[in-house]
């Protein structure tokens, strides 16, 4: 029986022999009982085993150590201490594996987010992680939830790629060919040699591909990994991470807005409703106000204003930021903190300068700026970045040919304007964003079972 079904059902169960399997969370013995902590990882709440020395097996049970692997026999009970309403008594446990002295998981102390990132692999054993990593799971089902109730097709986009989408120095590159002895052509790779014949990537978005499908079923999404060479060590940023990328056909910037809110708030609820028990461990042990935050957001009106009234707001704050607000640039976090605060609520930012934005972006009758939308939340900064895209086919080769686009990748996705285009938008959402958003937790390193970092490429 798994330990989920037991706390679903033990009312009915009070009484009669179960048996579990799992590990020893904790051991606390005594001369003539002991007390184990029991987990088998289905759900967030342990079980308290008690065993006593009318078990011939006492001393055998009582030398068992925190980590050990057991199958447990027992009879249901209500709880004579505090704490718990119900107990296993224990008859019968059989060592399924035993645990070294070296176990890293030990009873004393709190380990630290930084030691237990050196033991990636055995880190899921903590309360922590294993709130973090149920919410992580829960919200990806929230995210095919709500795309797939709401008739988006799951689109699988390569990983593999020869059209960046992005800036192609911050993508990974991929070759078959010998790096100690690559051959040149006038002082150039010559990639005929290669695999596939080109420059190949790393994708480090699914966004172009998506597009493609977007004007075949109208509407689409992309769950699934990405990759940027980005050397960064901050908090926030990883090598490899995971993004939602829905593609709309007929939708534009302030259709793409309803859609990321609803989506928001449907993901936040979700996990509310699957993870009650991790989201109060997380707000007691974590983020005192993360709680209050999910709540709030679920309740909230999430704000609009365009990239120039924000920098006014700023401007005219009387603060002085570290980082001066300009029209003609991108806002700092502290810009972003003080945004969200001002309107205490989320914010969308719209129509930022063209010269700081992608390419692909549709272009605002001012020349100047282009449809892109930030979605700010409160406590967390950019969460969603999106646009409506280019449906002009000569102003998007223009644009391409100002940044300096490889348009022999991209003469595909310049097609899709000649070939029955239509408007058309989407939006970005990096998962370990969410999560971090979802949790309290603040590295983005603590999100993701085994994180992709400069210098840091174990397991």
């Amino acid at each position: 029986m798994d330990l989920k079904e037991l706390h679903e059902k033990y009312e009915e169960l009070l009484g009669t022999q179960v048996t579990i399997s799992g590990w020893i969370k904790n051991h606390r013995k005594q001369k003539e009982f002991g007390f184990i902590d029991f987990s088998d990882g289905t759900c967030f709440k342990h079980l308290q085993l008690v065993y006593t020395n009318e078990l011939s097996s006492f001393e055998e049970i009582s030398k068992y150590p925190i980590g050990a692997a057991i199958t447990v026999e027992g009879t249901l009970i209500k709880s004579e201490g505090s704490g718990q309403e119900y107990e296993l008594k224990v008859e019968n446990i059989k060592l399924e594996g035993d645990c070294d002295e070296d176990y890293p998981l030990q009873a004393k102390g709190r380990p630290t987010r930084e030691f237990l990132r050196e033991q990636a692999y055995i880190r899921p054993r903590t309360n922590l992680f294993q709130a973090v990593f149920k919410v992580r799971s829960v919200a990806a089902m929230a995210i095919h939830e709500y795309f797939q109730k709401n008739n988006y097709v799951y689109v699988h986009t390569p990983l593999l790629t020869t059209a960046a989408c992005e800036d192609p120095d911050q993508m990974f590159k991929v070759t078959t060919l010998d790096l100690n002895n690559i051959k040149k052509v006038d002082g150039k790779i010559d990639w005929k040699e290669d695999l596939f014949n080109k420059a190949t990537y790393i994708t480090g978005s699914g966004q172009l591909q998506g597009e493609t499908f977007a004007l075949a079923f109208k509407k689409i999404y992309t769950f699934g990994p990405t990759f940027r060479t980005e050397n960064s060590n901050t908090k926030t940023h990883a090598n490899e991470f995971w993004m939602i990328e829905p593609e709309i056909a007929f939708c534009d910037l302030d259709k793409v807005m309803d859609i990321e809110e609803e989506m928001l708030k449907f993901i936040v609820k979700y996990v509310l409703d699957k993870c009650p028990e991790e989201i109060d461990f997380l707000n007691q042990f974590v983020d005192n106000t993360l709680k209050d935050k999910l709540t709030k957001l679920l309740a909230s009106n999430f704000v609009r204003i365009t990239h120039h009234d924000a920098i006014t707001l700023l401007k005219e704050s009387g603060v002085d930021f570290e980082f001066t607000p300009d029209y003609d640039d991108d806002i700092a976090k502290e810009h972003e903190k003080y945004i969200t605060e001002h309107f205490n609520s989320p914010v969308f930012i719209t129509n930022w300068p063209k010269e700081i934005k992608a390419w692909y972006m549709k272009e605002n009758d001012d020349h100047k700026t282009v449809a892109a939308v930030d979605l700010e939340v409160p406590g967390a900064g950019e969460l969603i970045g999106g646009s409506q895209r280019e449906d002009n086919y000569e102003k998007l080769v223009a644009r391409a040919k100002e940044c300096n686009v490889a348009m022999e990748t991209v003469d595909w996705y310049m097609n899709l304007r000649r070939f029955g285009g239509c408007y058309h938008s989407g939006f970005g959402m990096g998962f370990e964003r969410l999560i971090m958003y979802l949790t309290g937790v603040e590295n983005i390193r603590d999100v993701i079972p085994y994180p992709r970092t400069p210098g840091s490429c174990e397991y």
